[in-house]
């Protein structure tokens, strides 16, 4: 094979596998699906990643580096505090509302594989540790400033991360029992960033 083709078998295996991973997890999603996805056979995949283990390891750090490192984003330059934390709370709710089922995908590995979660979690843990310290200082001044309430950036973050993230857990529950169109929950979905924002600049208040 060529360097070209190499990159483009690699990348249709990924982009296959990470399709059937967030459908199904990992234990329902076995290499011989994955191979029929992309049209080759199950001897390829097994080339470029060695082990389906390896496989899902490479997108599921992909995707928990997308859902932690979101908050790097963080606007420096906006006027105010709230003006940034607006922002950013928008940016990680439209983040996870691109990958909807990325939450579910966490949640499954969380209970049915703590141990490769808390692996990965361990190899990115450079990242919620720079999130940290890039928010804690302009927290603290709020604080000092008697404009938002005493609150440790972590609990600020856990926050965010926990009322984006149930919202789309409970969103096909929700679209089923209420008969949703797609323009119906794509409204919801709408009001829900809202009062994810809103939620969060309420619970600041001193």
């Amino acid at each position: 094979m060529t360097v070209d083709r190499d990159a483009g078998m690699e990348q249709a295996i990924l982009q296959a596998a990470e399709r059937l991973f967030l459908e199904k997890g990992f234990a329902m999603t076995s290499t011989t699906e994955i191979a029929k996805a992309v049209g080759c056979n199950q001897a390829l995949i097994h080339y470029y990643f060695r082990t389906k283990d390896n496989l899902f390891e490479t997108i599921f750090e992909k995707k928990l580096t997308i859902f932690m490192s979101n908050f790097l984003t963080i606007d420096e330059t906006a006027a105010s505090f709230e003006e940034s934390l607006r922002k950013n709370i928008e940016a990680h709710f439209d983040m996870i509302r691109a990958n909807a089922q990325l939450p579910f995908l966490i949640m499954n590995e969380l209970t049915t594989n703590p141990a490769r979660l808390m692996s990965l979690a361990d190899r990115l843990s450079d990242i919620p540790r720079s999130i940290l310290a890039r928010i804690d200082a302009r927290l603290k001044a709020e604080i000092a400033g008697g404009r938002i309430r005493p609150i440790s950036a972590f609990d600020l973050m856990f926050n965010i991360v926990a009322l984006n993230a149930a919202f789309f857990l409970v969103d096909p529950i929700l679209r089923q029992v209420a008969a949703l169109s797609d323009e119906q929950n794509e409204l919801l979905i709408d009001g829900r960033r809202r009062e994810s924002v809103e939620t969060i600049m309420r619970s600041l208040r001193p």
